[in-house]
Formats: structure tokens, sequence, C-alpha cells
């Protein structure tokens, strides 16, 4: 196990120690279909212009991770995300690698809020860093699978991401939209 794994690891415990209920999900995934996505990834300054990534057609992931969620999870989020047969063709439904389609996948800790009264609350996210570790491996598995699939390495298939912990600039283009929820 590499150094820096371990220290995911670690952390991911320690963040996960104070698990306030047994019933809450250890993450929440949102997928919706694209046509095309573009997110900021970088804001312009004085001395530099916007970043942006972009996908053509694929699917836009948000993602959040609770208190609990482990490496674990996010085993079965990449598994869910690739392989689940959620995108329509012309006579079946197929999975994203199968599509072929890319990945845009964005942090979302706003999925973790519970509304009590009239305002949001975030007290059941995972601790900023250990979360950090867990969106790393989500984003490395997908890579991953989509470097592996000769499907998605023909059609030029991609994966990109946004940067976990700060605001974004999203413009997603779908055609539906065809969107779907997941709790983990």
């Amino acid at each position: 196990m590499s150094m820096c794994h371990h220290r995911v690891t670690m952390n991911v415990r320690e963040a996960c120690s104070s698990r306030p209920s047994a019933s809450l999900p250890n993450a929440r995934i949102i997928m919706q279909r694209c046509l095309s996505a573009r997110l900021q990834v970088k804001p312009s300054s004085n001395d530099s212009d916007a970043e942006w990534v972009n996908i053509a057609e694929g699917c836009v992931v948000y993602i959040c991770f609770l208190k609990g969620a482990t490496l674990e999870t996010v085993e079965k989020m990449a598994s869910i995300v690739l392989n689940v047969k959620l995108s329509e063709t012309a006579d079946k439904n197929v999975s994203i690698l199968d599509l072929p389609g890319s990945l845009l996948i964005i942090p979302q800790a706003t999925l973790g809020g519970k509304v009590k009264g009239k305002t949001m609350q975030y007290h059941y996210n995972i601790e900023k860093h250990a979360g950090l570790g867990l969106y790393t491996e989500f984003v490395r598995l997908c890579r991953q699978a989509m470097e592996s699939s000769v499907i998605g390495k023909e059609a030029g298939c991609t994966v990109k991401h946004g940067t976990y912990g700060n605001r974004q600039v999203l413009s997603v283009e779908t055609n539906g939209p065809y969107t779907h929820y997941f709790e983990f």
C-alpha cells in the first residue's frame, strides 16, 4: 500500500468515526446524461485566463461523500457509475462504457445537506481532507476503467473532473434531462 493511499485510509477512518446514524447513506451521486458539458475549474485572474474542462456526449456525475464513506464505498460507486445501463441507444440501454461516452465528475457537497427549519445544514458531510482523498480515488478508478475500455478508447472518451472544495461554473447541454440519483 502506498504511503499516500495509507494516509487517505487513516484520514477516512478518523473522519468516519463520529458517524451520527447507521440509517444515513455514506455517499450520494446524481448522474445526468449530456450531449456536452463544460466546467470552469479555475477562474480568470489578472495573470491568467479561466481554465475549463469539457466533455462531449456522456454523463455529468455529481458526487458527495458523507461521514461513514470508505474506500469500499468508492469502489461500489465507481462500479455503478461505469456499469449501470442508463444510456439509451436505438435498441437498448447501455452503460457509459458501452455507449461510449465521457464522464465529467463534479464534487457536490450540497448533496449532503439536510433541511432544518428554513435552512440547510451539512453536518453529515465528510471532513474535507478525507473527502478529497475519496474523490481522488473515485476519479482514478473511473479514469482507469475508461482507459481500459476498447470502445471508449476508440471513441476518444475521457474522464474530466472538477476541483474538490471549490465553487465552479458549469454549463450542461442535455437531451432530456435524463437524471438518476443513487445513495450508497
